[in-house]
């Protein structure tokens, strides 16, 4: 099989291992899952690439937020034990709504991401097909250069549905400016779910 590259954007895959466990989010492992996918395009994971952020921290840390960070870093210290996966990591921004309410936002991860498309051709010549998980239309145009410039086919595996004002009704734009569009379901992430306890998943809290 052909090598590929897996591109995870963590803010969506959260959300989505949350909503196809009916509340309850997936337990799952980040590198199967990238192999697993990867197989289904008759394709060999060579590398996966995922872009996440640490949980807000306030200049005094409530007890809940040193809890979370604690819970990141062995996260974070699990993932980086494989030489195949290189994390990204951005930073989460607090924004008060309009309701008085606190809003958490990342902030950076789309400009890694990006940065990491565009050295493609550089870095990884060999390479001529990468999987994009995300749902996001900011990087059509990464997407649209990448498969031009450097003659790589862009495979997105995402998620939709056709509710109004749904947090997954993804844009037509994404879908026509990859090479392919793959729908994920829950047996994606059924298939290599890891134990409530291990490692690498432990103390891990949506950041959103």
């Amino acid at each position: 099989m052909k090598d590929t590259l897996v591109f995870i954007d963590e803010g969506f895959i959260d959300k989505l291992a949350q909503f196809l466990g009916s509340g309850s989010r997936i337990k799952f492992d980040k590198l199967q899952f990238a192999k697993n996918i990867s197989e289904k395009q008759g394709l060999s994971c060579k590398h996966l690439f995922y872009y996440t952020c640490p949980p807000f921290q306030s200049s005094r840390p409530t007890e809940d937020e040193i809890k979370r960070k604690k819970g990141y870093d062995r996260f974070i210290g699990a993932l980086s034990k494989s030489k195949k996966i290189t994390i990204r990591e951005g930073r989460v921004q607090k924004i008060i709504n309009e309701n008085g309410k606190a809003e958490f936002k990342q902030k950076g991860v789309d400009t890694l991401l990006t940065i990491d498309l565009s050295h493609l051709k550089e870095d990884y010549p060999e390479i001529k097909n990468i999987i994009l998980v995300s749902s996001d239309t900011d990087f059509c145009p990464i997407i649209l250069d990448v498969q031009k410039r450097a003659g790589v086919e862009v495979i997105l595996y995402s998620y939709f549905d056709k509710k109004r004002r749904s947090k997954f009704s993804l844009s037509n734009e994404l879908i026509k400016c990859c090479s392919k569009y793959v729908r994920l379901t829950k047996e994606d992430f059924i298939s290599c779910m890891i134990k409530k306890d291990a490692a690498n998943e432990k103390g891990r809290e949506d950041l959103r």
